[in-house]
């Protein structure tokens, strides 16, 4: 069971980073652009962890 709420929290990070860099992308430029790709960037960390965290 907590497999599963792992790899929920992985899927819903990789989600919000997901929309967090397609929003960068599409309607910032400049240094908020910036500020929001490395913010999303930053939640690779935890997903990643969480990642291997439901697989074993």
């Amino acid at each position: 069971m907590d497999k599963m709420w792992a790899s929920f929290i992985a899927m819903g990070l990789m989600l919000v980073a997901t929309v967090i860099i397609t929003f960068a992308r599409q309607k910032t430029k400049g240094f908020v652009r910036f500020i929001l790709s490395f913010v999303a960037f930053l939640l690779f960390v935890p997903i990643l962890l969480y990642m291997l965290l439901s697989m074993i």
